[in-house]
C-alpha cells in the first residue's frame, strides 16, 4: 500500500519536472542555430565570389556533398523537412543571410564593382581552408 501512495505522490512531481524540462528540450529556432546559419552564410559567400570572379568556380560535387551533410545535420538535430524548407524560403531569413554574407565579404576586402577584390577574397578563402573556400576552385 505504501508503494502505491508513494507513486501517487511522485506522479505530480514527475509531471511538473517534465513540464519544466519541456521548453529546455525544444529546438532553438533555425535562425539561431549557429552551425546551420554559418553554413548558409558560407554558401552565400562562395556563391557571390564565384559569380563575381571569372577565375573562380564552384566545386559542385563538394557543394552538393556539403548540402547533404547540412540536411543530415538538421534532421539529426530534430528539425523537420517542412521546418527547414519554410526557413530556407522565408524572405526575411534570406535577406538576413545575404546581409551577413555581404558583411563578411566586405570585412574580408571585397568591394562591389571591383572584380579582383572578390577574386582575392576567394583565393584567400581557398588558402585558409574555410567552408566557403572548400566550395570553390581558382583557375589562377
Amino acid at each position: 500500500m505504501k508503494a502505491k501512495r508513494l507513486k501517487v505522490k511522485l506522479l505530480p512531481l514527475a509531471l511538473t519536472t517534465l513540464m519544466l524540462a519541456g521548453p529546455a528540450l525544444a529546438l532553438e529556432p533555425l535562425n539561431q542555430e549557429k552551425h546551420i546559419n554559418d553554413s548558409l552564410v558560407a554558401g552565400r559567400v562562395g556563391d557571390v565570389i564565384r559569380t563575381q570572379c571569372p577565375s573562380i568556380s564552384a566545386r559542385m560535387f563538394v557543394v552538393l556533398q556539403k548540402l547533404n551533410e547540412l540536411e543530415d545535420y538538421a534532421r539529426g538535430k530534430g528539425y523537420s523537412e517542412a521546418e527547414v524548407k519554410a526557413f530556407l524560403k522565408d524572405k526575411t531569413e534570406k535577406a538576413r543571410i545575404k546581409g551577413l554574407a555581404d558583411a563578411y565579404l566586405k570585412a574580408a576586402g571585397a568591394v562591389p564593382g571591383d572584380v579582383e577584390s572578390y577574386c582575392k577574397v576567394g583565393r584567400d578563402e581557398i588558402a585558409k581552408g574555410t567552408l566557403a573556400g572548400s566550395l570553390l576552385r581558382s583557375w589562377k
